[in-house]
């Protein structure tokens, strides 16, 4: 297939160049009005982008992977230090986690959504599209652990070294471990969220190797929150009448309730043999995953030190797929193997995805 590339026409660049100057005024009180930046303009700049990517009809060029020219909205997810930069006419729009612009006077970036030009080193507002002006190299570069970007136009990411949480998730979803939500963007992989209860004690009993005799559960809880009949209820059941839950009091589970990274660690590590429910001080839970070799130093300073969200949960549940199960020269991938929740193929093949280091 033949890659479209981007050549703004001279009138698109006139169009920024008018917008630019119209948008010129305080930022609170804009000379451009939101109605003409998100209507007139952004239509007659979509139609030329569209128009030129459309009748560019050239061989690849081999130019670098990382270079793409989107005639619709794209879109991709990155991880923190990831760089999108955009040329003139490009646009960026930031669906979940954290970012920044930044750029070079006498360039220009307008959040065209706003109707305002934001100054370099403003953080991108979340479904705000931001648009790069004439004669403006701009770069919107990543600040949380992930993120999700539509673009549209003209741009090169430039790929940091950080610890790849988005690769970590599709590795588990390979290996039947991770599914996404109904969100409609970043793959559902949501690892921009805090995980809640429920969805900590399903991963949970998905790195048993039990999920298919959970499904299969039949009968009640005495957790009143916990609607009858549901999926949700067949992995609250059958967990707490295996003794790996005690749920949050003895009439309430809390599905929807936050879960922190010493909570989830313990469930991995009873889910390895390492705990039991009858554990319930936390308080050393970190020295003990490091101990087991669940965790290194460094995560788990990590994991007491950030707001625990569905990326470290991910984080989490990848490692301990290496780690050796008590007393024994097996890992728990391996015990996961023996259970038919995955083959040595597909862990292969998601082992492959993951490229990033160990904190």
């Amino acid at each position: 297939m033949r890659k479209k590339l981007l050549i703004l026409l001279p009138v698109c660049v006139l169009l920024l160049a008018a917008v630019w100057a119209l948008a010129a005024g305080d930022a609170a009180d804009p000379l451009a009005t939101l109605s003409y930046l998100t209507g007139t303009f952004t239509d007659a700049v979509d139609q030329r982008v569209d128009q030129r990517l459309n009748n560019a009809d050239l061989p690849n060029s081999g130019g670098t992977a990382s270079a793409v020219a989107a005639s619709a909205w794209t879109e991709t997810r990155l991880k923190n230090a990831d760089d999108a930069v955009c040329s003139t006419g490009s646009s960026v729009l930031l669906l979940a986690g954290g970012a920044y612009v930044s750029y070079s006077s006498p360039g220009a970036v307008v959040d065209v959504t706003a109707g305002t030009v934001v100054p370099s080193g403003t953080a991108l507002a979340v479904n705000h599209r931001y648009m790069a002006a004439e004669d403006t190299i701009a770069h919107f570069i990543v600040t949380s652990k992930t993120a999700v970007l539509d673009y549209q136009g003209n741009v090169e990411f430039s790929y940091s070294s950080a610890e790849d949480y988005n690769a970590m998730a599709a590795a588990l979803k390979e290996l039947h471990l991770f599914r996404g939500t109904l969100t409609g963007y970043g793959q559902g992989f949501d690892l921009e969220a805090a995980p809640t209860r429920l969805q900590a004690l399903i991963m949970f009993i998905r790195v048993l190797g039990e999920e298919q005799q959970a499904l299969a559960w039949t009968g009640t809880t005495p957790f009143r929150d916990v609607a009858r009949g549901t999926e949700a209820e067949k992995y609250v059941g059958y967990a707490y009448e295996r003794g790996y839950t005690n749920g949050y009091s003895a009439t309430e589970f809390r599905p929807a309730g936050a879960v922190n990274a010493s909570q989830y660690t313990e469930f991995v590590l009873r889910a390895m043999g390492y705990s039991s429910a009858a554990n319930t001080n936390l308080a050393d839970v970190f020295d003990r995953a490091m101990n087991a070799g669940v965790l290194t130093a460094g995560e788990a300073s990590m994991l007491q030190r950030d707001r625990f969200l569905r990326a470290e949960l991910v984080y989490i549940s990848y490692y301990a797929l290496d780690a050796l199960l008590p007393n024994s020269s097996r890992t728990l991938a391996d015990q996961l193997m023996d259970a038919g929740v995955f083959t040595a193929g597909e862990w292969e093949s998601a082992r492959g995805l993951v490229t990033s280091w160990r904190l």
